[in-house]
């Protein structure tokens, strides 16, 4: 996995003894230039739940973000995740051990930029459930969007935050937001 743009440009980033599946350098490439388009990225901030290598909490870092969250459960990526944040020096990067649905319980932040990249295994009913936790608690901000990645089996176009679906490779995006 590399950093594909900002200070951090082409540093790559070995996760080999971690049980993940990062995003693709396509399709997260593909994903920040849409990003890109939308926001000025320097003023986000950003929660990264199932947060896991830190692949994209890295992406935004890197591209100047002011405030990254990264969420994860699993201790073997948090601390994976602290060492790369020691080594890069990421100050604006804050990791919390936690699992996602606790943390949307009891949050008191609003986002603007909220990415979930929950397991492929999951189904429809634990993805509704994080969309209602995120619109039903205001924790993402007026102008702001749900990005989820997902697998091809799961979609979201009923759901009434629906915004827009990008399919790049094997790798889904669904953008939700407030009307």
């Amino acid at each position: 996995m590399r950093i594909i743009s900002g200070i951090y440009k082409n540093r790559r980033i070995n996760f080999k003894n971690l049980q993940i599946r990062p995003t693709t350098d396509f399709a997260k490439e593909s994903l920040f230039n849409l990003l890109d388009n939308y926001y000025d990225l320097k003023e986000l901030s950003v929660l990264d739940l199932f947060a896991g290598s830190g692949n994209i909490s890295y992406e935004f870092v890197s591209r100047g973000c002011k405030k990254i969250f990264a969420i994860e459960h699993n201790m073997n990526c948090v601390k994976f995740m602290q060492k790369t944040q020691d080594r890069l020096k990421m100050t604006n990067l804050h990791i919390q051990r936690i699992n996602a649905y606790q943390y949307l319980k009891k949050t008191k932040m609003k986002y603007d930029i909220i990415f979930a990249d929950p397991p492929y295994t999951y189904k429809q009913a634990e993805y509704d459930k994080i969309i209602d936790l995120v619109f039903n608690k205001n924790t993402i901000s007026p102008a702001g969007k749900l990005i989820i990645e997902h697998s091809k089996n799961i979609t979201f176009q009923n759901n009434s935050f629906f915004h827009e679906h990008r399919r790049y490779g094997k790798v889904n995006f669904t953008f939700l937001k407030y009307e």
